[in-house]
This record gives structure tokens, C-alpha cells and sequence, in this order.
């Protein structure tokens, strides 16, 4: 009879073992899903400010100056249209110092010439918060314009 004790009290401490195990491994897999959360979160995120940023981008060409030789225009913290948390900043840039440039060598048309600008724009979701994401952007224009003398000689003729 005292084996059969001792048998009865093994039991008990295999089960709690087992017990903790458990316990232990669906305490891993609580904070491995709340990892992938955040993760899935931060994506969300991220994308959120792509768009923002995008948006910055399309809103400089639709309403930018496009002035050669200008000063920088920018716009900080516009916010996106049907949205509360994005917001975009843009800088339009006259690049090259506003100098018009040629046509490409060996191209036909020598009867204009080109502006190139650059609009960067950093898109922001949540600026203000931890986990806040931004995403910059630059995105090049070149403007057609008549031919310039300084680039094509007189008459627009190279």
C-alpha cells in the first residue's frame, strides 16, 4: 500500500508540470500575437504616409507654380482631404537654377526646351504620436517651353 502513495503523488506532480508548460506556451503564443498586432499595425502605417506622401506630390503638380529660377515653394502640414491623421510638406523646387536646357542631342525636335524641377514630399501619419509613421518622396518634372536662345541658338535652330 505505501507504493500506491507514492504512485498518487507522482501523478499530481507530472499534471502540475504539464500544467505550467501549458500555461507557459499560451503565454508565448498571447505575446507573439500581440507582436504580430503592432507589426500589422506599423505596415498600416506605413502605407498610410506612402499615400500621404503620394498625394503631396500630386497636389504640387496640379497647383504648383512651376516658375524657373523661383524660390522653393512649400507647404507644411496640409492636411489630406477625408482624412484626420495625414498630413503631407512639399517643397517645389526650380532646379539647375531655373536655367532652361536643351533638347536631348540628336533629337528632332529643336524647337523647345525643358524646365526641370523636383517636388519632394515627406508624407506623415500620426506626426505627433509614437507610432507616428513618414515617408519621403521626390518625384522629377521637366517642363516644355519654347525654345530658348541661350540653349538652342537663334531661331531655336541647334
Amino acid at each position: 500500500t505505501g507504493g500506491y502513495r507514492r504512485q498518487r503523488g507522482a501523478a499530481l506532480v507530472v499534471a502540475l508540470l504539464l500544467l505550467l508548460v501549458i500555461t507557459l506556451l499560451a503565454v508565448a503564443g498571447m505575446n507573439a500575437a500581440a507582436v504580430e498586432f503592432v507589426m500589422a499595425g506599423n505596415e498600416q502605417h506605413r502605407q498610410t504616409a506612402f499615400q500621404a506622401a503620394e498625394t503631396g506630390i500630386e497636389q504640387t503638380i496640379v497647383t504648383g507654380g512651376f516658375i524657373p529660377g523661383a524660390a522653393n515653394e512649400v507647404h507644411n502640414n496640409v492636411a489630406v482631404f477625408g482624412s484626420s491623421t495625414d498630413t503631407y510638406n512639399t517643397i517645389l523646387q526650380s532646379d539647375l537654377g531655373g536655367a532652361a536646357q536643351p533638347a536631348t542631342p540628336g533629337n528632332s525636335w529643336n524647337a523647345f526646351s525643358t524646365y526641370d524641377f523636383t517636388i519632394t514630399s515627406q508624407g506623415n501619419f500620426l506626426a505627433n504620436s509614437v507610432r507616428g509613421a513618414q515617408s519621403t518622396h521626390s518625384q522629377g518634372i521637366a517642363v516644355l517651353a519654347p525654345a530658348s536662345a541661350q540653349t538652342s541658338g537663334p531661331g531655336g535652330l541647334n
